[in-house]
């Protein structure tokens, strides 16, 4: 059966939905060269299957600094696969929020300044930050199995360490989808519930930030080219976890993905939020985005509060039969709730109760006055590690790290387990995002939105796609007549 889903997907993307990507990309607006190079190697790549074309066109998107209208495309993100390699094909359009860019172009001229405060050594870090565009987007569309809240890409690391990056926020994803009713808002004390309320969005917008500019955009992979010739210099560049100097490193052709492979965007997402939670303890960092004195305070509680609550959320995605998780950042944020539990010193709570319904809850409490003593030193240590294992291509030793921690248990203080139990009977029902569509209308472009209801996401879709129903419909009738024994 999993071989028929298989083929269907595959032909379905190939006999309908990448033909008419190539023929809207062969038609689309071009601002300026970079943009016209861009789509032609976009267009190359699905029509051919060329990765190097897809990466030589996120070349050209690194190039276009600051455009009004942006857009990427492509096989991209490899979270759902269990293999941690073959990108999952999604697409975006939205427009500049120009105020809140200039927050975020304001935090880019402080990497400078915020990166030495990373718990790892200079060497570890890279030779020259490459100062990436960093913008706050309104998505119009985002085409995909889900809609994040911020973006760093390419996702090719060789690109991110040598060439440049963007990152992106999206500002109106983040307004609609940390919007949260009291009376659903599962596993805080009730005095929590107000002040997570009130600033869910503005310290995720903090730790969004942090985490694509600073955490994915920093640290240093030690690498030995086909030529011998090294990055770093490894007859005196020590290991601060063994005190000894670097003895492993990338080889070659090797690169993050191919040498951690089905752990490497999990880990990749933790390091980068625990630089988030990190750094959000920087008044520099918290004052760019607007947050001084008890307000920054409140800031850096909710944000790590929010983390230690999505750690346990995060149970509902691991499946106990396979021991395996499901999504990548989920995964990341229970590894930090089990290193803030065992950082002990009560700075972390975490309780199996009764539930006034009479069924299983669970009480999160998080010692705010504990937070930048206690919760930032196990921060530092953890991340330390994190980096250096990723830095030296030790994949022993961080899969053992971070297998480690990923482990959902029934046994020692808290039985995971019977904790996703409760996770699941608690579980709110998953947010649907009703996006607008845009027709022109003589010479003006309109855009038309619908209301937030199953009807209005449902219209949204049917009025998207409405020149295509006629194409659709007859290759999936083409599809049904397909000999049914090849599928098996």
């Amino acid at each position: 059966m999993y071989k028929r889903f298989v083929y269907l997907r595959v032909f379905f993307l190939s006999a309908f939905l990448i033909p008419l990507v190539c023929t809207d990309i062969k038609q689309a607006y071009a601002a300026n060269e970079n943009q016209k190079k861009m789509l032609e190697e976009y267009r190359r790549s699905f029509k051919f299957g060329s990765i190097e074309a897809h990466k030589e066109g996120s070349r050209y998107w690194i190039k276009d600094k600051g455009p009004i209208v942006e857009s990427y495309i492509g096989f991209i993100e490899s979270y759902r696969d269990p293999f941690g390699s073959r990108g999952e094909f999604e697409g975006f359009v939205a427009v500049v929020n120009k105020a809140m860019s200039e927050r975020f172009g304001k935090l880019v001229s402080s990497a400078e300044v915020l990166l030495p405060e990373l718990p790892w050594p200079q060497e570890f870090e890279k030779d020259k930050f490459l100062k990436p565009d960093f913008t706050s987007l309104d998505v119009l569309t985002f085409a995909g199995s889900g809609i994040p809240a911020g973006i760093n890409i390419p996702n090719y690391d060789d690109i991110r360490q040598s060439e440049g990056f963007k990152n992106v926020s999206l500002g109106n994803v983040l307004a609609v989808a940390y919007a949260t009713q009291k009376e659903k808002l599962t596993f805080l004390e009730e005095n929590d519930k107000d002040l997570f309320i009130k600033l869910k969005g503005p310290s995720f917008e903090v730790q969004v930030g942090l985490h694509e500019l600073l955490g994915h955009g920093s640290g240093k992979l030690f690498v030995q080219d086909d030529h011998g010739k090294f990055n770093f210099d490894q007859s005196k560049v020590v290991n601060p976890e063994t005190g000894e100097k670097v003895s492993s490193w990338y080889q070659g052709s090797e690169t993050w993905d191919s040498k951690f492979s089905t752990i490497a965007s999990s880990y990749e997402e933790c390091r980068a939020e625990c630089v988030g939670l990190y750094l959000c303890l920087n008044k520099q960092a918290l004052s760019i985005f607007g947050h001084d004195q008890q307000d920054a305070e409140d800031v850096v509680y909710i944000n790590w509060l929010s983390m230690v609550r999505a750690g346990l959320l995060g149970l509902e995605f691991y499946t106990p039969e396979s021991k395996s998780w499901r999504q990548a950042h989920m995964q990341a944020r229970f590894v930090i709730l089990r290193v803030l539990l065992e950082a002990g010193e009560g700075l972390v709570g975490l309780e199996e109760v009764t539930g006034q319904d009479g069924k299983p809850d669970a009480r999160i409490t998080l010692d705010r006055s504990k937070i930048s003593t206690v919760g930032k030193n196990a921060i530092h240590r953890f991340l330390c590690k994190l980096q250096v294992f990723k830095s030296t291509a030790d994949v022993e030793g961080g899969r053992a790290l971070y297998e480690g921690y990923s482990t959902v248990s029934d046994t020692g203080a808290h039985n995971f387990l019977r904790l996703r139990e409760t996770v699941l009977l608690r579980k709110e029902a998953r947010k649907m995002f009703v996006q607008a569509n845009t027709r022109i209308s003589g010479e003006n472009v309109e855009l038309v939105e619908y209301e937030s209801s199953a009807a209005g996401l449902i219209r949204s879709f049917t009025e998207r796609f409405q020149d295509d129903a006629e194409q659709l419909e007859a290759t999936l009738l083409d599809l049904s007549k397909t000999d049914a024994s090849c599928w098996c």
